[in-house]
């Protein structure tokens, strides 16, 4: 009879130490597939790609084995036509089949805020090389031809496997801050000579150097990050605008923002305190100073607008350490549109209309600033000795179709 027990035990064993699978989620953005095993505790795995049909194959150790029927239920999403699975040895085989040619990178996160442990596999088309085009320095890194557009860099923070902070009702800040990013992009391009970039437009996520760079590659005039504030009293309200600090947060809430913001990029599994990272942002630091002056007065003229609609959480701009303001070249603000967390105010931001205004009070305040406003910033450029240019003089011949607020004077 103990023998027996004994036995049962050991066969038992596997199912009592491996991970189990909660879910299995797609994300399909403009440029990668992201797919996450949502799991209650650690794994190994092995990733490759096999051809003749494209798949790309994952071997996971130390899944439960019930998570067959969970992973063969699947459907397929972006370039992901089909998941199979089998077990295969003391391993879980999951192959995917992709439509395309794929380049995939894997990696596992540890439980975060309201995340367990995660095994994350992106699948991103090979991006063909191209020799640089001949013509000038921009267009031989690849930038797009500059013309006389004034383009601003809209930011909806957060999205797909980041949600963002959360209202009492569910409102989640990805949805409301999108929400909020597409109706400010459409009053932008419905004015003339003026253009928006969406640095996601869809519920994928995007890293925050991405976005950064998606605003550099389209050499916006201007970053505008669109966020909902969230704090752990309930009670606390308002809308706030906030610039890059150089010393650091103004204020304890200041900085328990920052630090919530830049820890979206431990979601996306890219770790910030890398080495790339710190050269950048050593160079960063050496060319941020020129463009502080510009994000002041654009999120001063921001604050403003805002505040005919929404009462405000300070009446100055703020300033902390987030991670998607450092662009070197580019003035950029972050807005806290309002509490999420706050019943009253999520009440709000889950409004079409409120929407609609808040957008149209950020608009405002880029009006105005690209109206009167003439910053001298410094650029970095490879090899080349630091320029200070006028990126935002404008020329009269810009401004001539556009419309801007009454009593502004030239």
């Amino acid at each position: 009879m103990r023998w027996a027990w004994a036995v049962a035990l050991m066969l038992m064993a596997p199912w009592v130490t491996a991970a189990e699978l909660r879910e299995l989620r797609l994300w399909e953005g403009p440029e990668a597939t992201r797919v996450v095993f949502d799991l209650d505790g650690d794994v190994k795995h092995a990733l490759f790609t096999l051809s003749d049909p494209d798949r790309v194959v994952v071997d996971i150790e130390g899944l439960d084995q019930r998570a067959l029927a969970r992973l063969n239920a699947v459907t397929g999403k972006g370039v992901v036509a089909r998941v199979r699975s089998a077990q295969r040895g003391d391993a879980m085989r999951v192959v995917f089949d992709v439509n395309q040619p794929v380049f995939a990178t894997g990696f596992v996160l540890p439980p975060s805020a309201d995340y367990g442990h995660r095994l994350v596999i992106d699948l991103a088309s090979p991006q063909p090389t191209q020799p640089p085009a001949a013509g000038s320095a921009e267009q031989a890194r690849g930038a797009p031809p500059r013309d006389e557009t004034i383009v601003v860099a809209i930011d909806a923070g957060h999205g797909g496997e980041d949600p963002g902070a959360r209202g009492p009702s569910g409102l989640l800040e990805k949805d409301a801050a999108l929400r909020i990013a597409r109706k400010l992009a459409k009053l932008i391009n419905d004015t003339p000579n003026m253009r928006a970039v969406l640095t996601r437009d869809g519920d994928y996520y995007v890293g925050l150097r991405e976005r950064v760079n998606i605003a550099r590659k389209h050499q916006a005039d201007l970053f505008v990050s669109i966020h909902c504030n969230a704090f752990t009293r309930r009670d606390m309200r308002g809308s706030a605008v906030y610039v890059l600090s150089e010393r650091g947060a103004t204020s304890e809430h200041a900085r328990w923002l920052a630090q919530k913001e830049n820890a979206a990029d431990l979601v996306g599994g890219v770790h910030l305190q890398d080495k790339d990272h710190e050269l950048a942002a050593v160079l960063i630091d050496l060319s941020q100073g020129a463009t502080m002056e510009a994000s002041f007065d654009v999120g001063s003229r921001i604050l403003q607008s805002m505040a005919k609609i929404n009462r405000l959480q300070k009446p100055d701009v703020q300033q902390a350490g987030f991670a998607v303001l450092k662009a070197p070249d580019i003035p950029s603000v972050l807005v806290e549109t309002a509490f999420i967390t706050n019943a009253e105010e999520e009440r709000l931001l889950a409004s079409g209309a409120f929407q609609a205004s808040l957008a149209e009070q950020i608009f405002q305040g880029i009006k105005g600033y690209f109206h009167s406003y003439r910053p001298r910033q410094q650029t970095v450029e490879a090899e080349a000795e630091p320029q200070y240019v006028s990126r935002n003089a404008l020329t009269s011949e810009r401004l001539q179709a556009a419309e801007y607020p009454k009593g502004i004077s030239r």
